[in-house]
């Protein structure tokens, strides 16, 4: 079992920077690949970013190439989203996840965090 804790959330003005973590516990971190989802009001779940056990892999939708980056402490046992240039479209409750599978649908983890708020205003 792993649980996951996302923090970091807020409300920022469109063009700002917000730093999201995600403390593990219940597992070593190092032994699961980890990503982020993002769900906008009233649509589906996406796939935002992965990473790796390592780190040295990532991999990332299309709507944040070259301004998020996703990263890993493993001797914290934390995962981090760094957003700049934020935009209004990025506004959603964004999830941690963990999982065996570095891939980029729900299916490929199996364990999920309850969710952080970011609102970007225009």
């Amino acid at each position: 079992q792993v649980q996951l804790v996302e923090s970091g959330g807020g409300l920022v003005q469109a063009g700002g920077s917000l730093r999201l973590s995600c403390a593990a516990s219940g597992r070593t971190l190092s032994s699961v690949r980890m990503a982020w989802f993002r769900q906008a009001p009233g649509k589906e779940r996406r796939f935002v970013t992965s990473i790796s056990r390592s780190g040295g892999m990532t991999y990332y939708a299309d709507s944040v190439k070259g301004r998020f980056t996703i990263s890993r402490d493993n001797t914290k046992n934390t995962v981090y989203l760094q957003m700049n240039s934020l935009k209004p479209e990025d506004t959603a409750v964004y999830y941690c996840a963990a999982g065996q599978n570095f891939g980029s649908f729900e299916r490929d983890y199996d364990y999920w965090g309850q969710g952080t708020q970011v609102t970007v205003s225009s």
